[in-house]
C-alpha cells in the first residue's frame, strides 16, 4: 500500500447536553485503531479521525482526535479529499441535543426529555461525493436482519464495501479484542470466522485492495 492515503475513522462521538452530560455509545475504537496499525503496517499513509478512547496513539499514523459527530464530519470530509481509501469504522452519534445548556441542569421533580435532531451523514456525504477510483469502506453494527440492513446501507451510501457485524454474536462488537464479520461489497458476501480484529483489518485491506486492483 505504499504510495497510498487512507483515512480511518474509529472510536465514539460525544454529544454535549451540559457541562457534565453528554450522548455517546459503547465503542472503544479497537477495530479502526487495528485498521489503521495494519495499513500502516503495508506502506500506507494513514490518518486516523479518532473519538475519545483509551488506546495508545499508532505510530507512524496522522492522529486527529474529534469530540462529536460534527468534529468527526468537519475532519472527515477535509481528510477525504485526499484519500485513496475511507473506511468508516467509527459509531457516529446519529442523533445530539437540540440546545445545549451552558449550565448543569439540575435536578427538579418528575421526568425530563431532551430534544434531538439529526446529525450529519458522514458515511452518506462521502458516497455521493466519491471521487473516480476512491473506495469507500462503511461499518454497520446490527442486531436484527444484519445482511439484509447491511447490503441496504452498501447501496443508500454509494459504498464500496460494508463490514457487518452483530452486537448479539458472542466475541463481536464493542470492547472486544475479536470480532465477527461479514464483508458485503454489490456482488458477494464473505463471512469470516472469529477472529482477533487485528486479523479482521487484514481480511478488510485484502478485500479492499481486491476492489483497487482487480
Amino acid at each position: 500500500m505504499k504510495g497510498m492515503n487512507v483515512c480511518v475513522t474509529a472510536g465514539p462521538t460525544r454529544e454535549i447536553i451540559d457541562p457534565v452530560r453528554f450522548i455517546s455509545n459503547n465503542s472503544t475504537g479497537k477495530m479502526g485503531y487495528a485498521i489503521a496499525k495494519e495499513a500502516m503496517l503495508r506502506g500506507a499513509d494513514v490518518t486516523l479521525i479518532s473519538g475519545k478512547v483509551n488506546i495508545a496513539p499508532v505510530p507512524f499514523v496522522k492522529l486527529v482526535d474529534v469530540i462529536s459527530a460534527k468534529d468527526m464530519y468537519d475532519e472527515v470530509i477535509k481528510a477525504a479529499e485526499d484519500s485513496d481509501i475511507v473506511i468508516k469504522a467509527a459509531a457516529v452519534a446519529d442523533y445530539r441535543p437540540a440546545v445545549v445548556s451552558d449550565n448543569k441542569i439540575k435536578k427538579k421533580d418528575g421526568d425530563m426529555s431532551i430534544p434531538l435532531v439529526r446529525t450529519k451523514d458522514i458515511l452518506k456525504t462521502l458516497g455521493e461525493n466519491k471521487r473516480p477510483g476512491q473506495i469507500l469502506c462503511g461499518f454497520s453494527m446490527e442486531t436484527e436482519n444484519v445482511l439484509e440492513n447491511s447490503r441496504k446501507k452498501l447501496e443508500s451510501k454509494h459504498c464500496d464495501m460494508i463490514c457487518a457485524n452483530s452486537l448479539k454474536s458472542a466475541g463481536a462488537g464493542f470492547g472486544t479484542d475479536t470480532n465477527i464479520v461479514t464483508l458485503i461489497t454489490k456482488n458477494s458476501e464473505e463471512s469470516l470466522e472469529l477472529m482477533s480484529k487485528e486479523q479482521v483489518a487484514h481480511k478488510i485491506l485484502d478485500k479492499l485492495l481486491a476492489i483497487v486492483q482487480p
